[in-house]
Order: structure tokens, then sequence, then C-alpha cells
């Protein structure tokens, strides 16, 4: 029996998960809590429940001790229950640590922090802007800055004039004396979705997921195809799509169709990270497992979380209807507005770029959040598939953070001043625009957390060991076939009377004379059509 608005209902509340973006390590957090009646799930509720109360987070599908739940849809649900001892209040607080470190596939400090979660990267140095930047977000003057450093306020004039770099011991300092400024940029994924041509929804539940499948509700779908879905609670944040099986009107047997797809929603992604908090798996580990049943992903999100509001929506919205932004995309739109929140949208399917007020858009549905903005890169088909590529390449040993920020920072870049139309016509578009106008110190100041890149931007070049690379790959078999069938005569005098373009013959005597510099160059992400691909230095 639990009490819902004062209203008692023979209901047994259930715990499926925790569902906020971004887990506050307080006394409240958010979960979701399904209402169980005669073992049907009859409704749902996102309520903030007291660690200390909950004393431990309980198992996904199991039973929890909610005496009642107050609140409304627009003002958001609150829990409450009896009190737990201490001991259940350090054991909640250590589980929801591991939940953090799980949610969190990359997590970076604005600057060096302390915090032993924090992975290293190649990190710029801070500059002049960036001094000022902190310091308007912070509120204080040069001199409020000196005092509470318990430096001279002429160190801080030097710096914000260009005339003095900034030390490592200053940062430092910085850091001690201003513990907000080591609030972190959060990399976390948002929506995940995965075809596995070869499982019904039932096996992806039981084999992949591995969640109890009495939490599932079945019910029919017209949706993408597909006639049946299992849905989380009943909910459409953990839910997956197949064919029902039928009765084969001719034998009369039931014959089922193979193929589902699974839908993790952006609470959805929250809600399982609970099932691999108890499967002891990370999100890697489920990527692989995914891959063992041929499953490939339909579309990936990659949300970054700006905590500390080093982006302001307005500044990026401005900054779009002025001009002072290059995007790879030639498509943009502008949505919202000051009271409820902008979003500004990059590119469209299979690769957009959005922006967006995060606290503003969950305040909307009566929920609260410590994430003030939001980028996330949503991606589709082969272009989700190339980032999970990367990450799983054990020989690459990229973090999907350095990925997430290399897109960010390859795909769209915010100035402050317009950007002139002579630039944009250039041949380096992008090398033209950086060195002529200055970057919008907080869009650089973000980038800089995942990775300190230099681009070219100009045409992949050729390297004898590509030609013979996709020789060995693609051409070889086939000449077999031509050697062994006779024709061997023909391909040689094909290949002594070929004529070399002057681009191929450079390349002849490059290599002849050993000169080739460029040939084992590492390439950054890129989307584009192979000739107009871009290296990395």
């Amino acid at each position: 029996m639990i009490t819902i608005n004062h209203e008692p209902k023979a209901y047994t509340p259930i715990f499926l998960g925790t569902t906020q973006h971004s887990i506050r390590l307080s006394l409240e957090i958010m979960v979701m809590i399904g209402m169980k009646w005669h073992d049907e799930f009859i409704e749902t509720y996102n309520v903030t429940a007291s660690a200390i109360a909950l004393g431990q987070l309980p198992n996904i599908g199991s039973k929890i001790a909610i005496d009642e739940i107050i609140g409304s849809e627009l003002s958001g649900f609150k829990a409450k229950m009896s009190q737990s001892d201490a001991q259940s209040k350090n054991t909640v607080l250590t589980e929801l640590e591991q939940l953090v470190d799980l949610k969190n596939v990359g997590r970076y400090q604005l600057l060096k922090g302390k915090n032993a979660m924090t992975q290293k990267l190649n990190v710029p140095e801070l500059t002049n802007n960036d001094l000022i930047l902190m310091r308007q977000l912070l509120s204080v003057t040069q001199e409020e800055l000196a005092i509470t450093m318990g430096i001279n306020e002429k160190t801080i004039r030097r710096i914000e004039n260009k005339e003095q770099g900034i030390s490592e011991r200053f940062v430092n300092r910085l850091l001690a004396v201003y513990p907000d400024l080591a609030q972190s940029i959060e990399v976390q994924f948002d929506w995940i979705s995965l075809t596995f041509p070869d499982l019904t929804s039932k096996q992806v539940i039981k084999d992949v997921l591995s969640i109890q499948p009495d939490l599932f509700l079945e019910r029919p779908t017209s949706q993408n195809f597909y006639t049946r879905e299992m849905a989380f609670a009943g909910e459409k944040n953990i839910y997956i799509q197949d064919f029902a099986p039928i009765k084969n009107p001719e034998t009369q047997a039931i014959e089922q169709k193979y193929g589902a797809t699974l839908y993790l929603t952006g609470k959805g992604t929250r809600l399982f990270e609970k099932a691999l908090l108890e499967q002891n798996i990370t999100w890697r580990g489920f990527f692989e497992k995914a891959r063992q049943y041929r499953g490939h992903l339909t579309r990936l999100d990659i949300a970054i979380n700006d905590k500390w509001g080093l982006l302001n929506m307005n500044d990026l919205v401005k900054a779009v209807q002025e001009k002072r932004f290059w995007s790879k995309s030639k498509s943009y739109a502008v949505h919202g507005n000051v009271d409820d929140g902008w979003t500004v949208n990059f590119g469209k399917s299979p690769f957009v770029i959005r922006a967006y007020d995060k606290r503003k858009e969950q305040a909307s549905k009566g929920f609260d959040t410590d994430v003030q903005n939001r980028v996330e890169l949503e991606l589709h088909q082969d272009k989700a598939e190339y980032v999970i590529d990367e990450w799983l390449d054990q020989d690459n040993n990229k973090t999907l953070t350095e990925i997430t920020f290399d897109i960010l920072y390859t795909y769209l870049w915010f100035t402050d001043k317009p950007i002139e139309e002579k630039l944009l016509k250039a041949d380096k578009v992008r090398d033209t625009i950086e060195s002529s106008v200055e970057p919008m110190p907080a869009w650089s100041l973000l980038t800089a957390l995942g990775h300190k890149m230099k681009f070219i931007r100009q045409p992949k070049e050729q390297s004898i060991e590509r030609i013979e690379k996709w020789v060995l790959e693609s051409v070889v078999p086939s000449l077999a076939v031509l050697k062994k069938t006779g024709h061997w005569a023909e391909v040689i005098e094909a290949m002594n009377s070929a004529e070399l373009s002057s681009e191929q013959q450079k390349l002849v005597k490059a290599t002849m004379i050993n000169a080739i510099t460029q040939a084992n160059q590492k390439l950054t992400i890129n989307f584009e059509k192979p000739k107009k691909r871009y290296q990395e230095i």
C-alpha cells in the first residue's frame, strides 16, 4: 500500500533506476518508480528521494520502501520513506559514486583539477582571454581576484594585457581559492539505437540487456515496420521493437521473423546504467557485447554537459545571428526564446551538432539538474558506427572524449567578430579564419578540453604506402585471377604503357629520392568524401 497525493493505492512500488542526467552526490537523487498491481505496471513516477532514507540503491525490479509520493508533473514528485542508519547512508553514497563513474564516459576538469577520475589531455595553455572570461564568470574584479589569491593586482593586469603568461603555480592557486573552477565538463551517452538482425526482442532483453523480462510490457506496434514492442515498465525509455510470431496459414505452424531494434532514449541510458552497474559492466563492455550479437548502431547521441555555465546560449544565438561562426554544414536553425531556453542545430541527419539550455529544458518538465548547457553530437548509421569503431580500436588508443572533441572542433567554430565573406571563400577556410579572427573565448576553452589539435585544410595527400596497401587489399586477388587465366601479359603491357598524371609523376620522384614526409600522417575524424579529408598535425 502506498499513498499518492494523499490517496491510498494498493500498488507495489518497484525500483526502475536513476533518471536524472547528472547525478549530484547530495542528499537527494532522482529515481524512477513503477507502480505494480497484480503483476502489471499501472503507471510510473520520476521522484526525488532522500539518499539517507533510501539507504542503498535497490536492484532493478526490486520493491522499494516508499510510503508516500506527493507532487505533480509540473512541479515534480517527491518520495517519503523511513529513515535509514548512517551505515546505509555510506552505502548509497558509495553506489552513487560508482554510478557517476559509469555515467561519465569522459570526465575532464576545466583546469588541471585534482580529481583522480580526470584523465590527462593535451590541454593548451590558458591565455589572457581565458582569465578574463573566468573572472567574469566568478563576478570578481581584478582587485578582488588578487586579494583572494593573495597576489599582487599588477600580476592580474599584466596577464590580461598579454604582458605575462599564466604559470602552473598561478593555476594551482586559482583552483585552491575557487574550487568551483574545478567543476567538470562531462561526456556521456544520451541516446542509443542498436539493430540486431538475428535476435527477437525477448532475446535482446535476455542476452543483451540482461534485465528481468517481467519488467517489460508487451504490446503491438506499427512503427518502423515492426509489429511488436517490449517497453521497460511500459514506458518508451528502454524499449525493443520486433516482429510478433504469426501463424502460417498453410502449415498452421507458428513462425518467428528475426530482427529487432533496441532504443535507449536520454532517460533510458540513465536507467540502463543502473543495470550495467549491477552486472559490473561498462559502456565499452556493453558495446563489445552488442557486437557479439551482430548489433549495429542506427543512432548514437553523445552529450557534452557544461556544468559550470561556461557557455551562454544567448551569446551563441547572437553569434549565429551575427554570422560569427563557421560550420562545415551549411544548414543551421535556431529555436526557442530567452525565457524557455534556446536550441541551435547545425547540420541535418545523419550528423547534427546541437547546443541548448539543459537546465531550462529540464525545468519545463518539472526536473532539476546541475547541467546548465549541453552540446550534443547526434550521429546516425555509419557515422555512429565509425565513432564506436574508433573508440573500441585497441591500436587507436583514443578516448571517447578525444574523439568527441575532435569531431566538435573539426565541424564547428565560433568567433568574437563576424567572418568576412571573402574568408569563407578561401582555399583553406578554417585556417584562414583562425589566423584572422579571434575565437569566442568560451567556445575555444570548451573545445580545448578535449584535444589540442592543429588541422591542415587540404585534400588528403597520397603516398606510396597507401597505394601499396590498397593494391594488396583490393587489387591483388583480381590480378591473381588474370594471371591464372593467361592474361598476365596484357596487364604488364598496360602497366608499361600507362601515362601518369603530373601528381603521380611527382609522387614517383619523391619516392625515388626518399623525400616522402607525410606517408604515415595520422588522419582526423571526418565524414566528408575522401577528396575532402583533412590531415592533422
